[in-house]
């Protein structure tokens, strides 16, 4: 059964060091906080995939390769 929202935008939450840039460069506000944290004790980011046009900002403003544009 597929979810009403495709996924457009893969998180690798164990790659965030919390520096947040993609959530203060994204525009149409599609990333924000988890609330999950990873194994570094970092809270890491989430997509909203009906928020998200796969501009592709966070995938170029983030040093560490979060994000997998689909």
């Amino acid at each position: 059964m597929q979810s009403e929202t495709m996924e457009k935008v893969k998180v690798n939450e164990e790659r965030c060091k919390g520096c947040y840039l993609c959530i203060a460069s994204c525009r149409k506000g599609a990333i924000r906080l988890s609330g999950r944290t990873n194994k570094r004790g970092i809270v890491t980011v989430a997509v909203d995939q009906a928020l998200c046009v796969q501009c592709g900002v966070c995938y170029t403003m983030c040093p560490d390769l979060v994000f997998e544009i689909l």
